[in-house]
């Protein structure tokens, strides 16, 4: 992908050709490595859903007090997710990182010994306020390192990262709840967040070393090539024209609340599927938690290729409207399909699968929106508030499927009603998002 637009055209080929060396410098330093913190995440959230294979009949729990243990987590985000990016604008990115990596792992371990669905609510809750501030945190802290015209395709490599922990959690979910099951007297669903909350701690360390705040004060790159990253990221600014810079202010303009609004019906999706995805496996027929956990790996690798691929094609056609609305359709019409051809394992698996791709190919283009009308420290709370508040949607959503399939001993109704609220994001887009912001 060519970004030869970034400097004018008075600079020099030897220039440009510095920039985008730079360019190539910052991602392979910044991108794996926030990818693979972004994984431990992942798998340290969402190793719920494959833990309630074996842990609602060794605890006896409902399906109702799974879904809303499952959904509470976003309960601990919406309270601390804006104070942590604030945070994060004032001591830097790698004291927030650390802390943040940290704390989520040891709570992730914390979760081996519960025996009560208080204790579960408790350690969900906690586990939601030690993560939060890290999603939105690192989109904040990217919009340092790159300008626009580059960051769906760096967001979309960072956030593909969440499948990628799809595609390692399912086959390692099911390697060491069958293989450690029983072990030291403990069941497989104890062992596992004990092994994969270990990590975490020791990436949490790693941090701190290792990341950079700002270009300024990177070292791994030449002073010319910060001055050039700095001088286009500045150009950038000035071509974006006014902006909201003030947090209060930021609150009081409607364009925040739309995006609310919008990343609230991808994210009902989204959790739906994370959370009870292995479970809709298990009821297509599939008894085997190792068997389980390698179709949602196929399935989440698919979903890592959408949003790679959605995100290069946002940044080449300078176009992110349509790029998270289309997508989020996409899922809400495989979501539907589930619902309704569960009878038929082949073409049930297959609208998984796009109902997958479709919903996590709208999420990294998303995030182009909010950047267009916030800056500084009303980007920071802005976007924290964006996220925290549509991730209520990951608190309700799998907390009505649970009550759902308690009730009626089905998911169809509860999968449809979420399909419906995701296809709303291509309406509310071409309702009320011109052209002009995406372009």
């Amino acid at each position: 992908m060519s970004h030869a637009a970034s400097l004018p055209l008075t600079a020099g080929a030897d220039e440009q050709s510095m920039l985008e060396r730079a360019y190539s410098k910052i991602t392979w330093r910044l991108i794996p490595f926030l990818a693979t913190l972004w994984v431990l995440a992942w798998i340290d959230r969402v190793n719920i859903g494959y833990a309630k294979l074996q842990m609602l009949d060794d605890l006896a729990f409902s399906e109702a007090v799974y879904g809303l243990g499952a959904g509470i987590f976003f309960l601990g985000y919406f309270f601390f997710e804006v104070p942590s990016n604030l945070l994060l604008e004032k001591i830097g990115a790698k004291k927030t990182i650390m802390r943040i990596t940290i704390g989520w792992g040891l709570v992730c371990i914390a979760q081996m010994f519960v025996t009560t669905p208080a204790m579960f609510y408790f350690l969900r809750f906690l586990l939601g306020v030690f993560e939060a501030g890290f999603y939105p945190g690192i989109i904040l802290y990217l919009t340092y390192w790159y300008p626009t015209t580059r960051r769906a395709r760096a967001f979309g490599l960072f956030m593909s990262a969440s499948a990628l922990a799809g595609v390692i959690g399912g086959p390692l979910a099911g390697a060491i709840m069958t293989g450690m099951h029983g072990v030291n007297g403990w069941s497989g669903w104890q062992w596992l967040f004990l092994i994969e909350g270990i990590p975490s701690v020791l990436a949490g360390v790693v941090t701190m070393f290792y990341l950079t705040n700002k270009p300024q004060q990177a070292k791994w790159l030449s002073d010319e090539e910060k001055r050039l990253v700095l001088a286009d990221i500045e150009r950038d600014h000035g071509q974006l024209g006014e902006r909201e810079h003030s947090f209060l202010a930021a609150l009081r303009n409607p364009k925040i609340w739309l995006m609310v609004l919008i990343f609230f019906c991808v994210i009902a999706a989204n959790s739906s599927l994370t959370f009870f995805g292995p479970t809709l496996v298990k009821q297509l027929g599939f008894t085997s938690t190792m068997q389980i956990g390698w179709i949602m790996s196929a399935i989440y690798l698919l979903g890592a290729a959408g949003m790679i691929l959605n995100g290069r094609h946002s940044d080449r056609s300078k176009e992110a409207r349509l790029h998270c609305g289309v997508a989020a359709l996409v899922g809400a019409a495989g979501l539907t399909v589930v619902a309704l051809v569960s009878a038929n394992t082949a073409v049930a698996l297959a609208a998984l699968a796009v109902a997958v791709v479709g919903t996590m190919s709208a999420i990294p283009v998303f995030w182009q929106l909010p950047g267009y009308f916030l800056s500084g420290t009303a980007a920071a709370a802005g976007i924290a508030l964006i996220n925290s508040i549509a991730n209520l949607a990951g608190f309700g959503a799998p907390w009505m499927l649970g009550v759902v399939k308690t009730s009626t001993g089905s998911f169809t109704s509860g999968l449809l009603a979420v399909a419906v609220v995701e296809a709303l994001t291509l309406l509310i887009i071409l309702a009320f998002i011109p052209k002009r912001a995406s372009a």
